[in-house]
């Protein structure tokens, strides 16, 4: 098969289990007649481009699922458990703490950050891999809104690398976890996003690529391992947002249109220029409803 018929195979059986995971219209059955393929031929695939079974790729969808309801609501553990496919309390515990190394009891009393699993469709893996190739855009998604926020006092949690110089090539040495966990932080402002660090943040021996999420200024909770914890000034941010797109395949379309509208954009008409040196700049990706969205710090002339 080439590469393509594998990646759609893959993808339909993550679009199942996207789904249907939290229903009880779920089934295996179903999830590798989406594939097109036998089982085990669809097993295969399934690991060797994720990394992963479909039997854990979607336990760690619904304990992720059972996070977010230990965290919303009060519905019981046991109900919490049962939704999530275990047979017992005592399994989804296991499996609970297993994953995000703390008891589901414990998580409920005192929401900590964990590493909530994200569903990076293997499409779009695909065609940033693609898109980095090429180095070329054959179209563009060209409209862009621009809007300025001023940010008070807040906190930056981050996490640097050593050499990276994309999402990629962050995600290749660091791992792609970050996002799930940073996101799991009620307290936090936006979503997390990849950044680029002024010098003052960039940590000795460290590239200035890191992973990051604003919180406020108030915010005292866990600092994970390997992540940094600093304050940011009050200031500006010029958000740059692209249209959404019509196929999802376009996301990286509207992330470069966005970066080359920042790289046009002359803020100082509107009495501003951008200030790198001030902070940092926060890449949040795209989102097919939404589109691509990128902040820029800024201050006023």
């Amino acid at each position: 098969m080439e590469m393509t018929e594998q990646t759609a195979a893959v993808q339909r059986m993550q679009d199942y289990i996207r789904c249907w995971a939290g229903s009880d219209e779920f089934s295996l059955e179903g999830m590798y007649a989406a594939a097109g393929y036998s089982r085990r031929h669809a097993d295969r695939l399934f690991k060797e481009l994720l990394g992963q079974t479909p039997r854990e790729y979607l336990q760690a969808v619904l304990l992720t699922q059972g996070a977010a309801r230990l965290r919303d609501t009060r519905d019981p553990v046991l109900d919490i458990a049962l939704d999530s496919r275990f047979a017992s309390h005592e399994g989804f515990t296991r499996a609970f703490e297993s994953r995000f190394s703390v008891a589901p009891s414990r998580y409920r009393r005192s929401p900590s950050p964990i590493p909530l699993f994200v569903q990076y469709p293997i499409r779009d893996y695909q065609a940033l891999i693609r898109r980095k190739e090429e180095c070329q855009m054959s179209e563009e998604i060209k409209m862009c809104t621009v809007t300025v926020q001023e940010r008070p006092r807040r906190k930056l949690l981050y996490l640097c690398s050593k050499k990276g110089e994309d999402y990629l090539s962050f995600c290749e040495e660091m791992g792609c976890e970050w996002e799930g966990l940073l996101n799991s932080i009620p307290e936090k402002m936006d979503t997390a996003a990849l950044l680029e660090l002024p010098p003052q943040l960039v940590k000795e021996g460290c590239s200035n690529i890191a992973v990051g999420v604003e919180l406020p200024l108030d915010y005292c909770g866990e600092v994970p391992a390997g992540y940094a914890l600093a304050q940011l000034p009050a200031g500006s941010l010029f958000y740059f947002q692209s249209e959404p797109y019509e196929r999802e395949e376009d996301f990286c379309l509207a992330i470069e249109s966005v970066q080359r509208a920042v790289e046009r954009y002359r803020p100082e008409p509107f009495g501003y220029r951008f200030a790198p040196e001030s902070g940092p700049s926060f890449n949040f990706g795209a989102e097919q409803e939404t589109g691509a969205r990128l902040a820029v710090p800024a201050v006023k002339l």
